[in-house]
C-alpha cells in the first residue's frame, strides 16, 4: 500500500487542473438538515460541495483536507469559506461538534478497511448524538475495463475493487455491503444507487446514503 505521504502527493499535484463531479444531492440532504446546523465536509478537496451550501443559505460551514494545494485552491476560489488542514487520522476538532458531516468521494482513496474503519469512527466522534452523516462515492463496475483492474490489482493489495491510476493514485470501489458494514453504528434514512463521472471522465456506479448517529 503507498504511505498516507504519497498519497498526499498526488493530491497535491493534481490540485489545480482536477475536478470533481461526483454529485451532490442537496435537496435529499435538506429534508434532513437545517441552515443553521454546523457543517463539516471531510476531504473537502477545494470546497465545491461547501460553496453549494453556502449559496443555498447554509452558513456554519467547514472544510477539512490533508491537501495543502486543494486547500489554497478552495481559499482563492471560495475566501469566505473555512478551511482547515489535517495533519493526520485524528480530525482537529472536539467530540461532538458537528450537526452534519459529510464525506464525498473520500472513501474511495482511503483503500483498505482499517483506514475506512478509522475515518468513521473519527467521524462518529466529532459528531453530535442524532446527527447526521451523507456519504457519496464509488460502487463497483462491471464494463471490460474495469473488471481487468480490479483483479489485475487484486492480489497486490489483497481487496477486490482496488486499482491504480495512471498518476499514481489508488484507489476503490465498492459493494452495498461495504456502506452497510461502514455504518452499521447509523441509522439508515436513505441508500440511493446513482451513476456519475469520474475525474477522469469516466462513467462509474456510485451511492449516497444518509444516516444519523445513534
Amino acid at each position: 500500500m503507498k504511505p498516507i505521504q504519497d498519497q498526499v502527493k498526488y493530491w497535491d499535484e493534481l490540485a489545480d487542473e482536477k475536478e470533481f463531479p461526483t454529485p451532490f444531492f442537496l435537496e435529499a440532504i435538506k429534508k434532513h438538515v437545517k441552515k443553521e446546523m454546523n457543517i463539516l465536509d471531510v476531504g473537502c478537496g477545494y470546497g465545491r460541495i461547501l460553496n453549494e451550501l453556502h449559496n443555498n443559505g447554509f452558513k456554519n460551514l467547514t472544510g477539512v483536507d490533508f491537501s495543502e494545494a486543494m486547500l489554497e485552491r478552495g481559499m482563492r476560489l471560495y475566501p469566505y469559506l473555512k478551511f482547515v488542514k489535517n495533519n493526520g487520522e485524528k480530525l482537529p476538532f472536539t467530540d461532538n461538534e458537528f450537526d452534519v458531516v459529510l464525506l464525498i468521494g473520500v472513501l474511495t482513496s482511503n483503500v483498505t478497511d482499517i483506514e475506512q474503519e478509522i475515518l468513521i469512527n473519527e467521524i462518529s466522534r466529532v459528531l453530535k448524538k442524532n446527527g447526521i452523516i451523507y456519504i457519496s462515492d464509488f460502487l463497483l463496475n462491471y464494463d471490460t475495463r474495469n473488471l481487468k483492474r480490479y483483479a489485475k490489482y487484486e492480489d497486490k493489495y489483497g481487496i477486490y475493487g482496488v486499482f491504480e491510476l495512471p498518476e499514481g493514485l489508488v484507489l476503490r470501489h465498492h459493494t452495498i455491503e461495504d456502506v452497510l458494514k461502514l455504518t452499521k453504528n447509523y441509522k439508515k434514512l436513505l441508500l440511493e444507487k446513482t451513476v456519475f463521472k469520474t475525474m477522469n471522465s469516466h462513467v462509474s456506479n456510485g451511492f449516497y446514503y444518509i444516516g444519523q448517529k445513534k
